[in-house]
């Protein structure tokens, strides 16, 4: 050690006693190998001291005070004259302390990386957790609830949906035209405005803008945006978007509680007319519309009327050179449901 080899000729002058009914002496004090040297006056050693085993009794006080590790009866006192041999007995303590192992450092340190850990998976595991259990264990009925919740808080945006009667029954025939890929009838809603065109929402339901309806001839155009809609709800499920956006908390209270707070669900409906669609292949559009027994050719060019960006559904239309599909309403129901906004 640099600092043992420095200080090994160095000598001062103190007080020891043996044990505290001894009288106290005075010796010379010295630094030898990997020992403290205490002797007398004649130079004759009275012991020995491992200098990684030499305790202070008194830190920062004066006169000094030293003592075998576990042994604080014998004492040496040395007085502040004696400041370079101080500060040598410190130093090399200091030094060899650093040198130990310390467990108790080691344990700390483990359990702050564990704590830190946990708190990782907390943060960034507990949420995507919560938010996949909520979604699969949802019932239908729940779901149907946070819809028409959500939608009453869209509402602020869309206005009220349209009822006129002959239209909603054409509306209703609509939707039985065109089951999910799971089977089950859309809910379908027809709004002014406040949604781009067709914008799916938890439970099945779908807000159309009265503009698919009302500028369009015939009624593929409207039903290719709910089968649109349909498929970008089975890639991306509304519920699971509700609570991506809305954060743990509502998770949270969807498992418990079985409902949303109409404060998150308020928060939620500022942003999702304004959300960019989840793009939905070609192919999978194509094999949707086959199954439903609908033109895509009208739906791709009500989304580009120049048909550049949409050729793939166009040339691929699955009724292109075949058969005619079944109609989607008869004249008189799109007729009916064109009018459903009161025109």
């Amino acid at each position: 050690m640099t600092a043992l080899k420095q200080y090994q000729r160095l000598e001062a002058t103190g007080l020891w006693r043996e044990s505290p009914e001894a009288q106290r002496r005075e010796v010379v004090v010295s630094i030898g190998d990997a020992t403290l040297v205490i002797a007398d006056m004649q130079d004759r050693p009275l012991t020995h001291w491992s200098l990684a085993a030499i305790e202070r009794a008194n830190p920062g006080e004066s006169p000094a005070l030293f003592h075998p590790d576990g042994d604080p009866g014998e004492l040496l006192e040395l007085a502040p004259d004696a400041e370079e041999m101080i500060k040598a007995i410190e130093k090399l303590r200091s030094a060899i302390d650093r040198g130990r192992p310390h467990p108790g450092r080691l344990r700390l340190l483990m359990f702050g990386l564990s704590a830190a850990a946990v708190a990782g998976l907390a943060l960034f595991w507990l949420p995507e957790v919560l938010r996949e259990h909520a979604v699969k264990v949802v019932p239908a009925a729940k779901r149907d609830d946070i819809g028409a919740a959500l939608m009453t808080q869209l509402q602020r945006v869309t206005g009220p949906a349209c009822t006129e009667p002959q239209g909603l029954a054409a509306l209703g025939r609509l939707a039985a035209r065109l089951p999910g890929p799971d089977g089950a009838r859309p809910r379908l809603h027809v709004v002014r405005d406040g949604v781009r065109d067709a914008l799916a929402l938890p439970g099945g339901r779908i807000l159309l803008r009265a503009r698919l309806i009302e500028d369009h001839e015939e009624p593929d155009v409207v039903a290719g945006y709910i089968i649109a809609a349909q498929e970008r709800a089975a890639l991306s499920d509304p519920l699971d978007r509700l609570l991506r956006e809305t954060g743990v908390r509502a998770s949270f209270r969807l498992l418990t509680t079985g409902a949303v707070p109409d404060t998150i669900l308020q928060r939620h409906s500022e942003t999702l007319p304004a959300a960019t669609p989840v793009p939905v292949p070609d192919d999978r559009l194509l094999a949707a519309f086959a199954d439903a027994g609908v033109r895509s050719g009208p739906y791709a060019y009500a989304r580009d009327v120049t048909g550049e960006t949409v050729l793939g559904l166009i040339e691929a239309d699955p009724f292109a050179s075949g058969p005619p599909p079944p109609a989607v309403l008869s004249d008189n129901d799109w007729l009916r449901l064109q009018a459903i906004c009161g025109n």
